[in-house]
């Protein structure tokens, strides 16, 4: 009788609930999993205005490097428009948002106007690099070659910021968002078309 009341549903459900929620706890692989599925449901989109949008202020420069050695400022690339996404391997939110900024790359990846900075800020090419590639991402990974300007990063991870061809920041979000969403896709294309 006492084994009966111990496997009840009740009881099963209650388990299957805890060891799921301490999985979103201790494993950020469950936690980015479960933030994809509420982004395709419609929530995590990016607060994005009609095109009268107004500049903000000229972005402050940066350097980059990729995996080769190669360096770069921000200033170096007037005239595209740029992508310019912070984050790192073990954030959650980041691998959430991974997805839809790849979706957004393949669509842009060919547009000359267009540069895609995805930029690990904990300095560790390899395992960022590591991380795209195992997750069948084509996106190019980048380090920080100078201080982060607070300006682009402010106090969280994931943050991604559009630089206009003028080079003027023109958006900027902080924390997780879907830019695979055609919504996203529209205003990103209007500063692209400018």
């Amino acid at each position: 009788m006492g084994i009966k009341r111990f496997f009840s549903l009740s009881n099963i459900m209650s388990g299957i609930m805890t060891i799921f929620l301490v999985l979103m706890l201790v494993n950020p692989s469950v936690k980015a999993a479960v933030m994809q599925g509420l982004m395709k449901v419609g929530l995590f989109q990016p607060g994005v205005t009609e095109a009268e949008t107004v500049e903000m202020e000229a972005a402050p420069d940066m350097a980059f490097s990729d995996g080769n050695g190669n360096s770069f400022t921000l200033s170096s690339l007037r005239g595209k428009v740029v992508f310019l996404n912070f984050w790192a391997t073990w954030c959650p939110p980041c691998r959430a948002e991974m997805p839809s900024i790849n979706t957004l790359y393949k669509k842009y990846k060919d547009d000359k106007n267009v540069v895609f900075l995805t930029v690990d800020t904990d300095g560790n090419y390899k395992k960022a690099k590591h991380f795209i590639t195992k997750h069948k991402y084509d996106l190019p990974v980048y380090v920080a070659d100078s201080r982060i300007p607070g300006e682009l990063l402010g106090k969280s991870i994931p943050t991604t910021v559009i630089i206009s061809k003028s080079g003027k920041v023109v958006y900027r979000q902080e924390g997780a968002a879907d830019y695979g969403n055609d919504k996203f896709t529209d205003y990103f294309g209007q500063y692209i078309r400018k």
